[in-house]
């Protein structure tokens, strides 16, 4: 899923892919799309790349239309044609720092994460206030266990008074793998105040929240993580942890077969529902 390529000359806020993080035994983040905005789900539509098609038709030295088909090929999944397009726009304008942070997203999804990384070092070198390129390429830093290259992008673009969540997020994430549950809960609440409609900073602020033994507080947010994301069988399993934690076997067991369901794979969700069976011998239905 790409609904992240929305990197287009209007500076539309963007998603990013957050990466599972664990901080107990069977207790991870939700591994969908953080989204920083609505995303219109038509973006990457037939429909609409075909008339995106005729507007780069009709202007087909338009660099910003390249762009903005590329964000739609890959909203629909057509990595190779996104690349195509801007290489294109890059090609028609080089100074397009959109289209290199756009590019690099697709490099990552496609593993070229040095390709990405030289994409974002260009889009930054074009414009050094470009807030977009420094949380991607801050967010493929933390990936890569980078963690003081990664700390000072994000910190550069909360410096930037960036209205993208994704920068908080990312940065809670990096003080919530060092064990700094305090920070990361402070930045998590800030992401999930400039976006409260998605699920992944809720679950993230609740693992910090168990990790710290506040129990109740992280029960409150994987219970808007699951109401958000009736999916994420990773924050079921969570919700799951925090009840098993206060002691309410019943509803833990029911949440971690709830995960289990969604995910029948998931071995936390199986130990979980293993550790709090009745009877000793759950079954998923």
């Amino acid at each position: 899923m790409l609904a992240q390529l929305i990197h287009q000359t209007a500076r539309v806020p963007t998603a990013l892919l957050i990466a599972g993080l664990t901080v107990a035994a069977g207790c991870q983040t939700s591994p969908t799309a953080f989204t920083s905005a609505d995303i219109d789900p038509a973006t990457g539509s037939a429909v609409n790349i075909s008339s995106l098609s005729t507007v780069i038709s009709q202007n087909p030295q338009d660099a910003n239309g390249y762009n903005v088909r590329g964000t739609a090929y890959g909203k629909a999944g057509k990595l190779r044609e996104a690349v195509a397009d801007f290489d294109t726009a890059i090609k028609l304008n080089p100074n397009f720092y959109q289209a290199y942070a756009n590019r690099a997203l697709v490099e990552r999804r496609l593993g070229q994460d040095d390709k990405a990384l030289a994409d974002y070092n260009r889009a930054l070198q074009i414009n050094p206030a470009y807030a977009v390129a420094y949380i991607g390429r801050g967010n493929l830093y933390r990936q890569r266990n980078q963690v003081d290259l990664a700390l000072a992008d994000l910190n550069r673009a909360i410096a930037l008074d960036t209205p993208d969540p994704r920068a908080y997020h990312n940065r809670a994430l990096l003080y919530q793998a060092s064990g700094n549950h305090k920070q990361a809960v402070e930045d998590f609440s800030k992401a999930i105040a400039m976006s409260p409609k998605n699920a992944e900073p809720f679950d993230a602020r609740g693992l910090s929240y168990l990790a710290m033994g506040d129990y109740r507080a992280a029960l409150e947010d994987f219970n808007e993580a699951v109401t958000l994301d009736r999916e994420s069988y990773a924050a079921w399993t969570n919700q799951g942890l925090a009840l098993e934690k206060l002691g309410d076997r019943e509803r833990a067991f029911a949440a971690f077969a709830k995960a289990a369901n969604l995910n029948p794979n998931y071995a936390p969700a199986k130990a979980g529902m293993k550790r709090t069976s009745p009877s000793g011998n759950p079954r998923t239905t």
